[in-house]
């Protein structure tokens, strides 16, 4: 491992071991879920979790789950390979949610909120078919933050993800260990691992634009008040991203 690779590594790995212990993500005996689509998040969130799963005070499992939803040209077995290779135990999960999809084209606004909820309820039930206690999700500090804004411009609400959150039905306790993880560090780390990414625009469908202005507004906030993405995770850990006090993020 190079010394970049090491550093960016040592750095990830003090932000999510931190975001776990803060929210008391992994418990003793649980059995961790991570959700894989072939994105850089979801590759580094496996790294680090295999490497925090061989020194943690606590024993925990591990099994990476993909979602084949069937979209064109979305090449089956990449991950499967490189999970195999890695010795991580893995299911596929083929699901054909593109053709409901298909459906709803012309209604450009709707279609990504759709594919989003379709695999949100396949991977909840795979969860629970597996016994997985957790589901781990790659959402990084950057996502929470923009979620923010989101939901604060075009929702009228301050909530954003939460590291840990009980689903609404119980069944499901949703974690995210790159909280505390920025996005740069993420994409630096990715690249030097080079690790076998899959398109994330496979459907052909144009992402919306409205994360992308949040990203943009960002940007140019932090050029004029340096680290003001700090500040605003900061507050929003302290004010529990949002989710009101008589709502508990994991009962």
């Amino acid at each position: 491992m190079k010394d970049r690779e090491r550093v960016l590594k040592r750095k990830l790995l003090r932000g999510a071991g931190q975001a776990i212990a803060d929210f008391g993500m992994i418990r003793e005996g649980d059995r961790v879920m991570i959700c894989l689509s072939g994105g850089k998040d979801g590759y580094v969130l496996l790294d680090l979790l295999l490497d925090l799963q061989r020194r943690a005070p606590v024993r925990f499992e591990l099994l990476a789950v993909n979602l084949d939803q069937h979209l064109p040209g979305f090449p089956g077995e990449v991950i499967p390979r490189y999970l195999a290779a890695l010795g991580v135990p893995f299911r596929v999960v083929r699901k054909d949610t593109w053709s409901i999809v298909k459906r709803t084209l012309d209604e450009t606004e709707t279609v990504c909120a759709l594919c989003s909820r379709l695999r949100r309820g396949i991977l909840y039930n795979t969860a629970v078919e597996e016994g997985c206690t957790r589901i781990a999700l790659g959402h990084h500090a950057d996502d929470l933050v923009q979620t923010f804004f989101l939901n604060l411009f075009f929702e009228g609400t301050t909530r954003s993800l939460p590291p840990l959150w009980r689903t609404g039905d119980g069944r499901n306790t949703v974690i995210r260990p790159l909280a505390y993880c920025w996005e740069s560090d993420v994409a630096a780390y990715a690249a030097l691992r080079d690790y076998p990414i899959i398109p994330n625009n496979l459907c052909g469908i144009t992402k919306p634009l409205e994360r992308r202005r949040m990203r943009d507004l960002l940007d140019g906030l932090e050029r004029e008040i340096p680290n003001v993405r700090h500040s605003i995770l900061a507050a929003l850990a302290k004010d529990r991203f949002g989710v009101p006090p008589e709502e508990p993020l994991d009962p």
